[in-house]
């Protein structure tokens, strides 16, 4: 173990966590940058004098529930969690499962971009959330069961849908869809919300099944989507993947090329969704 680049690190990752960040109070002006020892203690559970030992260098080997507890209090990155765990001389413990919490980063991208419709799905393609323009884009998954607003499964069930697909797009996102279900299996084979679904697509989808052993490597994607709107008539927009840092998140970004006529389209769409958030609310 070594206990001094665990104290130094320690120090480091309490410095640059500030209160607002870990949900407490300023408490007027303050001696310390980040957050206070007695903060720490509080958000991980441990005493003040034990956490003081540690970053002294003066304490003996840290348990796993410990070094589990200060990473979640100091809001560490995977990366720096496994060096926690590394410089403490214990096994990181591995839960197999898939990061699906939206945090509040991802959820201020989605109230801000009101004019550009945004999903969030994590590793299984399940849809985790989406911004209003893009349930006025797509339709709001929010509405059907819980299995039917994974995008795999929709594709493979051929649910209907507003995105439109030549033969050729929809092999190609059938191939990337089994080749990221692949990816994340090998992951996280202990998750069970992935397994069941891999499960049931193996028992319901011949197609899948045989994409399946096939075993596809990674595909590049289709650059743009095609909606078929009911108001408004079919819109291409361009589609990006935005991968969010230390999580198994994605934020699928739909934008209009400048010139084009999803321009318009997107604008209407937009004041659209606009007008039936304001009627909603009570």
């Amino acid at each position: 173990m070594d206990s001094k680049e665990l104290a130094c690190s320690l120090r480091s990752w309490r410095s640059r966590v500030s209160p607002a960040e870990a949900g407490l109070p300023e408490g007027g002006k303050r001696r310390v940058v980040g957050l206070r020892r007695q903060e720490v203690a509080q958000l991980s559970g441990l005493s003040v004098e034990y956490l003081a030992r540690l970053e002294q260098a003066r304490a003996g080997q840290p348990s796993p529930s410990v070094l589990s507890s200060l990473a979640r209090a100091l809001r560490l990155s995977d990366q720096e969690r496994a060096h926690l765990f590394r410089i403490s001389d214990q096994a990181e413990p591995a839960d197999g499962q898939i990061k699906r919490e939206v945090g509040p980063s991802v959820q201020r991208i989605l109230d801000r971009l009101t004019d550009t419709p945004v999903m969030v799905v994590d590793a299984s393609w399940q849809c985790i959330t989406a911004n209003p323009l893009a349930h006025a884009l797509g339709g709001d998954p929010s509405t059907l069961p819980k299995r039917a607003q994974n995008l795999a499964w929709a594709i493979f069930t051929d649910a209907p849908t507003r995105y439109l697909r030549t033969e050729e797009e929809e092999r190609l996102v059938r191939l990337e869809v089994v080749a990221d279900l692949r990816e994340a299996w090998s992951r996280y084979p202990k998750d069970q919300l992935l397994g069941r679904l891999i499960d049931e697509l193996l028992d319901l989808s011949a197609d899948f099944a045989e994409l399946w052993e096939q075993r596809p490597g990674p595909q590049p994607g289709s650059k743009s989507r095609t909606f078929r709107h009911p108001e408004i008539g079919p819109i291409t927009l361009d589609s990006d993947f935005l991968t969010v840092r230390d999580s198994d998140l994605r934020l699928i970004v739909f934008t209009a090329a400048p010139g084009t006529k999803a321009v318009a389209q997107l604008e209407l769409l937009a004041k659209a969704a606009e007008l039936e958030q304001a009627t909603a609310k009570p």
